[in-house]
């Protein structure tokens, strides 16, 4: 197999090179030892590769063809010589990222703050986007992705589902009183959030698998769950939002329960990247740490 190896590679390199000469002038041995190589392939296959006259040599029509699938393997042999290489070799270097804001804020940062003490060579650049993350366009690396992903380009690992729960402040709670039913939410302040696709629409499931869809009706939306949050602490009404995000102040008391059987029906979750035949040390290692942890 080594032999079979390295008449590959002599005769690729005498076809790059235009010449049994410049082949060995590039690998510092003899002509006669390339074209022993080059001849031995010949024997192998039972075809002649090169034709040759004193000026110039061309490729056969096997020649040609041998050549190109050559380059492939050869190709796939440095790529796992490589792979193996890294697969021994620590983390480092610089990793770009990209993840919801409520998620990348409440849950990943403190998870890239561990992992970033395990591993001092590595650095991050966490990007906080609630857009379908663009991995090629973005220039990232690895992503958080809420919702399914269809793109055939990127690997997807599933993490728990994301769920969002609903609450409100106790003086909102004072004044309005709180729904027995999610149906009774129509007649709240519920707090929308504007990129949704759906924002006006909460679609909820309850006990035994139950689903209801109701219309959120309020005078208040934005676009990020933290201002959501801060409106629900001012009072304003009912927040829908991620459970990471209120579960300090439902803790707390700052917050309370809405309909706490019910939650918005729990939406996938996935950490993706692109495909790649050899992934770096850091971007495997980052993977693991993030499947381990939220997987």
């Amino acid at each position: 197999m080594m032999d079979k190896l390295a008449s590959m590679a002599m005769f690729v390199k005498v076809v790059d090179c235009g010449s049994f000469t410049a082949a060995a002038d590039a690998c510092g041995i003899s002509a006669t030892m390339v074209g022993k190589y080059v001849r031995a392939a010949e024997a192998r296959l039972g075809a002649r590769l090169l034709h040759r006259t004193t000026r110039r040599q061309t490729l056969t029509e096997v020649g040609a063809l041998y050549y190109e699938r050559c380059k492939q393997a050869l190709a796939e042999v440095e790529l796992a010589e490589r792979a193996g290489i890294e697969l021994q070799s620590q983390p480092r270097g610089r990793l770009r990222m990209v993840a919801p804001v409520s998620f990348g804020t409440a849950q990943l940062t403190p998870a890239i703050a561990d992992f970033l003490a395990r591993y001092p060579e590595v650095q991050v650049e966490l990007t906080l986007d609630n857009g379908r993350p663009d991995l090629i366009g973005g220039g990232f690396e690895l992503g958080i992705q809420i919702g399914a992903v269809f793109d055939d380009a990127l690997v997807a690992r599933p993490l728990r589902p994301y769920r969002r729960i609903m609450a409100a402040s106790p003086d909102y709670v004072a004044r309005h009183g709180l729904p027995a039913h999610p149906g009774e939410l129509e007649r709240h302040a519920c707090l929308g959030l504007t990129y949704w696709r759906h924002h006006d629409a909460w679609r909820l499931t309850g006990p035994d698998g139950a689903y209801v869809e109701v219309r959120a009706n309020g005078r208040f939306s934005a676009n990020q769950g933290e201002a959501l949050r801060q409106a629900a602490l001012g009072g304003i009404g009912i927040v829908l939002q991620p459970e990471v995000l209120l579960a300090g102040d439902l803790a707390a008391g700052r917050l309370m329960p809405v309909l706490p059987g019910w939650a918005y029906v729990p939406t996938p979750m996935h950490l993706v990247y692109a495909q790649d035949r050899r992934p770096s040390a850091t971007l495997r290692a980052m993977a693991d740490f993030l499947l381990e942890r939220f997987g």
